[in-house]
């Protein structure tokens, strides 16, 4: 249950607006992809350049190393931007191993951006330090996440319904570090309690140098449509760039919000769990190449590489099990008429048996034909039941 009792109420001159509507936003069909018309590729803010524009978006228990690692491998280190799972400055500050184990990162990872999460002015600016002094090249406050144990503290979206603590909040953290500052913000708590403009207002008179706009209300959770009109309303009026998030997992989906919307950048989340390969495909694109799909064998393999890379961040197998099978779940739904094979690889009781699965079954495709993949027509990214395909689908 949605509650909106958890936070104070705006004051101090902040004007949250009413916008009916806003949550049960839906896009007009994407047009073909023209490459003609301009978009950016790169943006900058406070001295760091981000090439290319498009990279992954923060998500808990899904960004941890190991899959940082295989997108950024799979684009062949063509990323350029990571961020870390959002880490609690609960833990930060008391030294809390499995805490500080969040905001560790590999050099091949670089630019690394820490994201940190809390509600107390001071206690952020000292976790920005901590991620500071542990080497990321920037620090990002979410004010975004919807999880109830993390707003009824007056963090991650809470933080939309108390503008005047989350303006406290950027400023402390811009003045204990000198490395580039970022918040990340839904489009407010509610319909009834959109904020979007005024967190923009906030990151900007507050020093941030980017905002990253999740186009959905806190009340939304992650289903319906994210509304890119909303985001693309709040770059008009922004001084800082503006990276917009919500329901991009193809390249064309990508480019078509940065055509359509003027945003200087885009993350991927959920979509980049169904298409990881997408971040190589935007590269390639940005070179003046043709961006290809993978292969049935380049599927197969990186199955073995997800396991290789979790085996140099765990030795448990039933955690290495449980990872693969979390990413096979969303992987293998690009594919067409996999369901079978999916089924068969969550069932697995050990990593050889998994592994000895994934290999029979795309052998077996490269064999008789088949799998086709199509990114595009995922629809349910998160239980969410749409009614217009992604850019780029071919087949809905």
């Amino acid at each position: 249950m949605i509650r909106a009792d958890v936070c104070n109420p705006c004051s101090e001159g902040y004007a949250p607006l009413s916008i009916p509507g806003a949550g049960g936003w839906t896009p007009a069909p994407a047009p073909p992809l023209n490459l003609s018309l301009p978009f950016a590729r790169e943006f900058t803010y406070q001295n760091l350049r981000v090439f290319p524009n498009v990279y992954l978006a923060p998500m808990e228990g899904v960004t941890d190393p190991s899959f940082r690692r295989l997108c950024k491998r799979l684009a062949g280190g063509r990323m350029g931007m990571l961020v870390s799972e959002f880490v609690s400055i609960e833990g930060l500050t008391r030294f809390n191993p499995k805490t500080e184990e969040k905001t560790r990162f590999y050099p091949e990872e670089l630019p690394f951006t820490v994201q940190i999460f809390g509600a107390e002015p001071e206690r952020m600016a000292w976790a920005a330090q901590r991620v500071e002094e542990g080497g990321a090249s920037a620090v990002e406050i979410n004010c975004g996440c919807p999880v109830p144990k993390v707003v009824k503290k007056g963090g991650g979206s809470g933080l939309l319904k108390d503008l005047p603590l989350l303006a406290q909040i950027c400023t402390a953290v811009r003045q204990a570090v000198s490395i580039p500052c970022s918040i990340k913000v839904r489009l407010g708590w509610s319909d009834d309690h959109v904020t979007v403009f005024e967190t923009v207002k906030i990151a900007q008179d507050c020093g941030m140098g980017l905002i990253v706009i999740h186009g959905r209300t806190r009340a939304q959770g992650y289903k319906g449509w994210a509304n890119w009109d909303l985001i693309g309303e709040a770059k008009s009026r922004a001084s800082i760039p503006v990276v917009g998030n919500g329901d991009i997992s193809t390249y064309q989906g990508a480019v078509d919000r940065l055509q359509r919307y003027g945003v200087d950048g885009v993350i991927a989340g959920r979509g980049a769990m169904h298409n990881p390969w997408m971040f190589a495909q935007i590269a390639d694109l940005y070179e003046g190449k043709t961006p290809r799909s993978p292969t049935l064998r380049e599927h197969r393999d990186v199955f073995r590489l997800f396991e290789q890379l979790l085996r140099e961040e765990m030795d448990h197998e039933g955690r290495i099990l449980g990872k693969l099978k979390q990413f096979s779940a969303r992987c293998m739904k690009s594919l067409r008429g996999v369901a079978g094979a999916r089924l068969e690889l969550l069932r697995s009781e050990s990593v050889t048996q998994y592994l000895d699965i994934a290999d029979a079954f795309f052998e077996g495709l490269e064999r008789d034909g088949g799998g086709e993949w199509d990114p595009g027509a995922v629809r349910e990214l998160n239980g969410k039941n749409a009614l217009e395909p992604e850019a780029g689908a071919a087949h809905w």
